[in-house]
């Protein structure tokens, strides 16, 4: 996988994390498209470890391991930050 390829999959995970997120989160383009790179590092990461493909492969699991991945930094994010809660 190329750089421009990452960054363009960090950006619309990043995008999608937020979106999916409840609560309002203070990012610019590029915080959004760090997250959605280490969401994306994070959610490759899972995914090599219960499959059979590398890291650099870009599959459609991939890609939902990246927003998926996203989310769970952007939640912890909020933890560490201490935001508010929120209710579901």
């Amino acid at each position: 996988m190329g750089i421009l390829t990452f960054i363009v999959i960090g950006v619309l995970a990043g995008l999608i994390a937020r979106a999916v997120v409840p609560g309002r989160q203070q990012m610019g383009l590029l915080q959004t498209t760090l997250l959605g790179m280490t969401g994306s590092l994070l959610g490759g990461l899972i995914s090599a470890l219960f499959t059979h493909r590398r890291i650099t492969d870009i599959t459609s699991t991939g890609i939902i391991m990246s927003v998926v991945g996203a989310v769970a930094v952007l939640l912890l994010l909020g933890l560490a930050r201490g935001g508010r809660r929120v209710h579901v």
